[in-house]
Order: C-alpha cells, then sequence, then structure tokens
C-alpha cells in the first residue's frame, strides 16, 4: 500500500506542475478542497492518533505536542528563509534570476522526499494513520508541483529546466517512501514523528495552500471547496477508522 501511495504523490505533484503550465488559472478551486482535506486529516486523526501512541508510550502528551510546534516552526522558517527570499529581491530589481527559482524548486524537492518517507512511517503505525497522511500528503502534492513551475517560470528559467525540476519534484516521495522501508523507528519516536508532520501539515495549508487558492480568485466558491475538503476528510477518516 506504501507503493500505491508513493506514485501517487508522484502522480499528484506532474498534475500540479502540468497545471501550473497549462491551466494555472482555474486552479484555485482545487487548492482550496486541498487545504480542507489537510486541516482535516490534522485535525481529526493526525493529532489525536499522536496523543494515543503517546499515551501508549508511556510518555506524556505535551512531547508529541512539542514536535507539533517544531514542526510548524521550523518549516515556516526555512520558507521565511529559503523560498520567500525573492520577494525582497523583486522589491529592488524587475529583473529575473533563474538560480533563485531552482533554490526555491530545490527546497521543494527535498521537501516532497520528507513527505515520501512520512508516508512510509505513517503506515507503521497503522493502516488508518498511513491512509490519512498519505491523503494530507496526496491534497498539497499538488501545490508543490504548480509551486515548482511557478517558481522556475517566473524567474525565467526554459521550458526544459522546468520540466527537469518539476520531474524530480515528483521522484523525491518516491526515494523517500523507499528509505522508510529500510529505516527502523523506535515506537516511543513514532507519536513525536507524528506530531511533527501534523505542525509541517498544518502550516502548508495555512501559509502556503489557501493563500495559493485566494491569490487570484478569492471567493465564497473557494471558501465552499475548503469547507468540503474538511468535510471529506472526516467522512474519510470515520470511514476508515483508527
Amino acid at each position: 500500500m506504501v507503493f500505491l501511495f508513493i506514485i501517487l504523490a508522484f502522480a499528484m505533484i506532474m498534475l500540479g506542475g502540468l497545471v501550473g503550465l497549462k491551466f494555472r488559472d482555474r486552479s484555485h478551486l482545487l487548492l482550496g478542497a486541498s487545504a480542507g482535506i489537510i486541516l482535516g486529516m490534522v485535525s481529526f486523526e493526525l493529532i489525536p492518533e499522536s496523543l494515543e501512541l503517546a499515551e501508549s508510550a508511556g510518555i506524556e502528551h505535551w512531547i508529541p505536542m512539542m514536535g507539533f510546534v517544531i514542526g510548524f516552526f521550523l518549516i515556516h522558517v526555512l520558507e521565511r528563509t529559503i523560498l520567500m527570499h525573492h520577494a525582497h529581491e523583486d522589491e529592488y530589481a524587475s529583473h529575473t534570476h533563474p538560480h533563485m527559482g531552482k533554490a526555491q524548486s530545490a527546497a521543494i524537492i527535498g521537501h516532497a522526499f520528507f513527505d515520501g518517507l512520512a508516508i512510509g512511517l505513517s503506515f507503521l503505525v497503522s493502516d488508518a494513520v498511513g491512509i490519512s497522511v498519505a491523503l494530507a500528503v496526496l491534497a498539497h502534492d499538488f501545490c508543490d508541483g504548480l509551486n515548482t513551475v511557478s517558481f522556475m517560470v517566473r524567474h525565467g528559467n526554459s521550458k526544459k529546466q522546468t520540466v527537469l525540476f518539476l520531474v524530480a519534484t515528483a521522484v523525491a516521495p518516491l526515494l523517500g517512501g523507499v528509505l522508510s522501508m529500510v529505516v527502523h523507528v523506535p515506537d516511543v519516536i513514532l507519536p513525536v514523528v507524528l506530531g511533527w508532520f501534523a505542525g509541517v501539515l498544518l502550516y502548508i495549508a495555512a501559509a502556503d495552500v489557501l493563500p495559493e487558492a485566494h491569490a487570484k480568485h478569492s471567493g465564497w466558491k473557494t471558501i465552499a471547496m475548503t469547507a468540503v475538503g474538511v468535510i471529506v476528510s472526516f467522512l474519510i477518516i470515520m470511514t476508515i477508522g483508527h
């Protein structure tokens, strides 16, 4: 099942990149729904499951929640120092910087690798948790593909280079998923990992996916799609159980 989801992750990133190249103006509704799915999976599955695992492992509840805070804060710091660095340059110069687009896309590639790793590790907890994490990852993988193309094109990289970086982003979760199959994670660490990834996902939904969804088409339709995403994730979690 891990292989199935990491292959789907590959497909979602490629789909996001295709939309970025061809149909970017119509992507806001999908992004709104994606943010809702991530929010639902974090709230209804990942955080509760991390607390249950902590209790089973005999550790305090604040430990996985500390992982949650660290995950949220770490991805915020990385984004502000790497992904958002181009904003300062754009204030003072109108020319493009192809190397900056590549640096930003490389950061997404690293993030996608850890997505694949997280999918594999989450299945060590249970199939229900694994499916929940995988669905949350798939929801924002579309945005990863979209942003990879956006960063490359915005900074004047060629179409060939853009496609190469898009493929690299799509392959990254495959490599992460394979690594998860050979890495041993002690039971006491799993709730912390789950909490950490919940923090990362929540930040991505709130600071990346939702702003992207509302960037050019902010309106009630996008908000409604976010609500639909939350409801869908809740129904999925209630169906698959813990």
